[in-house]
């Protein structure tokens, strides 16, 4: 029996007395993952990207382990709600224009003192001003350097259009601009690597692309080690007791932790390794995070339907952003359907072995948009189901 097999084995008997669709998380896995991420920062703290998980009591049990420490969020209502949860150390990892909850960091010591607020521009801070409603407490402030990878003089870019601070003078300017303007204290810088961190580097098939791609971020790490540090150095001139520069994802956490000047490591998604990183060379994990369809017909030979499916990922739309039939192994999509909104076709020998109501396990296409589909993941160890966590959505939390 292969590996994967033995899997599917256990994770039948571990929900025999739960009805799919279901989402689970295999606790085994999650903690090795967890351990591999530690191993490849090298001693660096990693702080946990809660988009990547959704779920509260993952969040804790993963900050509960050495070499954790922190939360980013993805929305500013996220990062209060954690922070009156009993996260105190959270790390917003994108502007926002929630005049409202901006009125409540500022009104609250506890939430100013737990929470940090992501800028790349002057009118964000007059934004925040704007929305105090009264509110007098100082706000935390991390500056996000634009990391993107520019070539022939800037008509080329490679990476995320995120911040518009590119340069070390750009980044150093709004540093001054924070230092003098009452209300705010500058804490903080990040950078995000999305064209290293988050792109396969061995994709099946594509050998000349993924060379093309190891060259790029080969090309791309050593220009960004260098302004990073560059970059710093200015900030620091100007806030020298810069409390963290944060920098990396999973897939770049052992190059990031490298850099003298990145004092934590941000991952989230290695902690349920979804099938976008099987693509990868930098690192391989365990995957964790599982959902379930049940079938429901037996349209012919070779062909079960099971029950929903069509979960996409955010991203340009393709076939790596669909989820993937995943046990048992050797089911594929019907080309002219895919995964549909209420039933999804699949084609292969294995589906002749297939009973209605048997369960076909699925990796999603990223990490943490799975549990926007789902209202609670059971905790597998072994063959037992030994807990279950409401997602954010089972706490009735869809912040986006």
């Amino acid at each position: 029996m292969t590996a994967r097999a033995t899997d599917r084995a256990r994770y039948d008997r571990a929900t025999a007395h739960l009805e799919a669709p279901l989402a689970i998380v295999d606790l085994d896995a999650f903690d090795a993952n967890a351990a591999d991420l530690v191993r490849r920062a090298g001693g660096k703290p990693i702080r946990v990207a809660s988009k990547s998980v959704r779920c509260r009591a993952l969040l804790e049990r993963v900050l509960a382990r050495e070499g954790f420490a922190g939360i980013m969020s993805f929305t500013l209502a996220e990062s209060l709600w954690l922070a009156r949860s009993g996260f105190d150390d959270v790390l917003l990892a994108y502007p926002s224009a929630d005049r409202k909850a901006f009125a409540e960091l500022t009104s609250d010591p506890k939430l100013a003192a737990a929470v940090t607020v992501m800028i790349d521009d002057p009118a964000q801070l007059h934004l925040i001003d704007d929305a105090r409603d009264g509110g007098r407490e100082e706000v935390r402030v991390c500056l996000e350097l634009d990391t993107s990878l520019r070539l022939l003089g800037g008509r080329i870019r490679v990476g995320a259009r995120r911040s518009p601070l590119h340069s070390p003078a750009q980044l150093a300017e709004l540093a001054r601009v924070v230092a003098r303007r009452p209300g705010f204290r500058l804490v903080g810088v990040m950078g995000y690597e999305g064209h290293i961190a988050g792109v396969g580097d061995s994709v099946a098939g594509r050998p000349l692309r993924s060379r093309a791609v190891r060259l790029m971020q080969a090309a791309g790490r050593r220009e960004l080690a260098e302004r990073r540090a560059e970059a710093i150095r200015a900030v620091r001139a100007v806030a020298p007791d810069l409390e963290f520069v944060n920098g990396g994802g999973t897939g770049s956490v052992q190059h990031t932790a490298a850099e003298d000047a990145v004092t934590e490591i941000a991952a989230g998604s290695g902690l349920y390794v979804p099938r976008l990183f099987d693509n990868y060379t930098s690192f391989s994990g365990r995957p964790a995070a599982l959902f379930a369809q049940p079938v429901v017909r037996r349209p012919g030979v070779g062909v079960v339907t099971v029950l929903g499916g069509g979960y996409p990922a955010s991203g340009v739309a393709g076939a790596d952003r669909l989820p993937v039939p995943y046990l048992p192994e050797g089911l594929r999509y019907d080309p002219q359907e895919g995964p549909g909104e209420v039933q999804t076709p699949l084609l292969g020998g294995p589906a002749d072995d297939l009973l209605i109501g048997d369960k076909v396990w699925f990796r999603h296409a990223k990490a943490g948009e799975l549990c926007e589909r789902f209202d609670e993941l059971h905790l597998v160890q072994g063959e037992t189901v030994t807990a279950t966590a409401p997602t954010y959505r089972g706490e009735g939390r869809t912040f986006l």
